[in-house]
C-alpha cells in the first residue's frame, strides 16, 4: 500500500466506528416495538456495514477493521508487527469512539444492550464462556479465511468487501442469540468501555483473535498463493 500509517489508521478508526455507530444502532431500534428490525435487520446492519466500510477502505489500509482480522493478516505475514499495533490502536479507539457518541445521542441503555450485539449483555441461552469462546472462534475463522479468500490471495475475485460482509451477516445469524456474533474485539470493546459493561469479555477477546489466528495460519501460511509464485 502507498499510503502511509497515520492515514491508514485513520481509515482503520473511521471503518471501525462506522461498523460499532450502525450496528448498536440496529440493535436499539431492534429493542424498540415501533422499529423492530429482527434478528436479520441486525445481521444486515453489521453486513452492509462492513461491505462498503471495507469497500472503502480497503485500497488504503487493507479494510481490516477488526483485531482478530490483522491477527490473522499477522500470522500469515501479511502486515508487519508495529503495524499491526497501530491498526489495533486505531480500531479499538474507533469502537470506543462510536460507544461513547452513541451513550450520548441514545443514552446508556441503548449502549449497554448492544454489548455485545443483540440487545444481551450476558451469553445467550445461558451458554458457557468456553462454549461462547468456541463459537466466536469459529466464526471469525469463517471470516478471516473469507478475507483472505476474497481480497488478499492473489487468486481472489475482485467483489470489494461484498463476501467479507456477507460473511459478517450469515455469522450473525447463527452466532447473533447465542454470543451476539462479535467476531470482532473492538465491536465489544467501544460499547462496553462507554457503558462499564464488561461481562464475559474473555469471550470477545479470546475467541475471536484465535480464530483470526488459526485462519491466518492455514489460508496465509498455507493455501495462500503468492504474487510471485
Amino acid at each position: 500500500m502507498n499510503e502511509n500509517l497515520p492515514k491508514r489508521c485513520v481509515a482503520e478508526f473511521i471503518g471501525t466506528f462506522a461498523l460499532i455507530f450502525i450496528g448498536v444502532g440496529a440493535i436499539y431500534n431492534n429493542s424498540s416495538p415501533t422499529a423492530g428490525v429482527g434478528l436479520l435487520g441486525v445481521a444486515l446492519a453489521h453486513g452492509l456495514t462492513i461491505a462498503v466500510m471495507v469497500s472503502a477502505t480497503g485500497g488504503i489500509s487493507g479494510g481490516h477493521l477488526n483485531p482478530a482480522v490483522t491477527l490473522g493478516l499477522l500470522t500469515g505475514g501479511k502486515i508487519s508487527p508495529f503495524s499491526a499495533v497501530a491498526y489495533w490502536i486505531a480500531q479499538l479507539a474507533g469502537g470506543a469512539a462510536a460507544g461513547f457518541l452513541l451513550m450520548s445521542i441514545l443514552g446508556s441503555d441503548a449502549v449497554i444492550k448492544g454489548t455485545p450485539a443483540l440487545g444481551k449483555d450476558v451469553l445467550g441461552n445461558a451458554i458457557p464462556s468456553g462454549v461462547g469462546i468456541v463459537i466466536e472462534m469459529i466464526l471469525t475463522f469463517f471470516l478471516v479465511f473469507v478475507v483472505y479468500g476474497s481480497a488478499v490471495d492473489v487468486r481472489a475475485p475482485k467483489i470489494g468487501g461484498l463476501a467479507i460482509g456477507l460473511t459478517v451477516g450469515l455469522d450473525i445469524l447463527f452466532g447473533g442469540p447465542l454470543t451476539g456474533g462479535a467476531m470482532n474485539p473492538a465491536r465489544f470493546f467501544g460499547p462496553a468501555l462507554a457503558s462499564g459493561h464488561w461481562d464475559n469479555q474473555i469471550v470477545y477477546w479470546v475467541g475471536p483473535m484465535l480464530g483470526g489466528a488459526l485462519a491466518g495460519l492455514i489460508y496465509g501460511q498455507f493455501l495462500i498463493k503468492d504474487s510471485k509464485s
